[in-house]
């Protein structure tokens, strides 16, 4: 798609959720006693500073392709930024954990972690693909980020984008009334299996809970939310985006796969919370563009300079002509074909 009216639309949804957040996160934090390390916040200030520039340069200079790259990264960092924050104020304040409820949903669901370990643990080349493939959901989104915008894909970027803050805020406001531990496991009783995120961030978390945890550094912000699971969420809405990509609409929904996969195991979460997240991908990738559609049928104006005007009707219903497992599902046969 090239630059049309939905594009003023999908960014005031994340630049809207963004200034939400941030509500959200004052009122979160008032009375907590947090501290940002002024020395730690300098390079995240200079980062984001150079993403405004370069939105500027792109926009001033009529090119389109910078602008909403520059745009969709400095979303994403605001948003990564100020929902880490937001997710420590709610584990502050949160109540009794709920690992006993997830671990009971998970049994019921029929997960047998103890077992899945064990069979892990055997497995060393697994253990390294499914442990680049969890920890690379930043490069996923840097990816598809460049990816996008390169091929002047910039409509469908920003509703990716409006749609990974929508279903990341909602994560994190929901992890605040299921704090949760997380699916741990203690990886001194395993030969291979690698510590998870989960074990890692024990200690943070209760202290965050107990009060001696309240010095920010934002050069070190760390995830954790365990239900929903946002490893589930954000890399369906990638591959959703780059559908019909030639290369990556093969290699997305096997790099999503593998990610989503091997959360569990190195994210330290139930299966619930992957079910969660992926549920919450469907969700956002079903409300975000009904509400571009409908801002743009509302007669929202394109920016100055557009190439080209689009109505309702161009963007057409994506999410619900084919959802995220339709995407991932169809490019896996394709690559099994080849």
């Amino acid at each position: 798609m090239a630059n049309g009216t939905l594009i003023p639309v999908a960014d005031r949804i994340s630049w809207g959720l963004i200034v939400a957040m941030v509500v959200a996160c004052l009122l979160a934090i008032d009375g907590l006693g947090f501290q940002v390390d002024p020395g730690r916040a300098m390079l995240p200030a200079g980062g984001l500073a150079i993403l405004a520039a370069a939105v500027a340069i792109g926009r001033v200079g009529g090119r389109p392709r910078l602008e909403a790259g520059a745009t969709a990264f400095l979303q994403m960092t605001l948003f990564t930024i100020i929902g880490v924050v937001l997710s420590y104020a709610l584990a502050a304040r949160a109540g009794p954990l709920w690992d006993d409820r997830l671990a009971a949903a998970d049994r019921a669901l029929g997960f047998d972690w103890p077992a899945v370990f064990h069979t892990a643990d055997g497995s060393v080349a697994a253990l390294w693909i499914g442990g680049i493939a969890y920890h690379s959901l930043t490069v996923q989104m840097i990816v598809a980020i460049v990816v996008l915008s390169a091929t002047g894909r910039n409509d469908r970027l920003r509703i990716a984008i409006a749609a990974a803050i929508l279903s990341g805020f909602v994560t994190i406001l929901i992890s605040g009334v299921t704090p949760a531990m997380g699916n741990v496991f203690d990886p001194a009783r395993y030969r291979h299996l690698w510590p998870s995120v989960a074990w890692i961030e024990q200690d943070m978390l209760r202290g965050l809970r107990v009060g001696t945890w309240r010095t920010l550094d934002l050069t070190q912000l760390m995830g954790i939310v365990s239900f929903p699971s946002y490893h589930a969420t954000l890399p369906v809405i990638l591959t959703w985006a780059q559908r019909d990509i030639r290369g990556w609409r093969l290699v997305a929904p096997v790099w999503a796969g593998l990610t989503i996969v091997a959360t569990p195991l190195f994210g330290g979460h139930y299966g619930v919370d992957v079910v969660a997240g992926i549920a919450l991908a469907v969700m956002a990738l079903k409300i975000v563009p009904t509400l571009v559609r409908n801002g743009t049928a509302s007669g929202t104006s394109g920016p100055a300079g557009s190439s080209r005007q689009f109505s309702a009707a161009s963007i057409a219903p994506a999410a619900e002509e084919a959802p995220p497992a339709a995407f991932m599902a169809a490019a896996s046969r394709d690559a099994a074909s080849r």
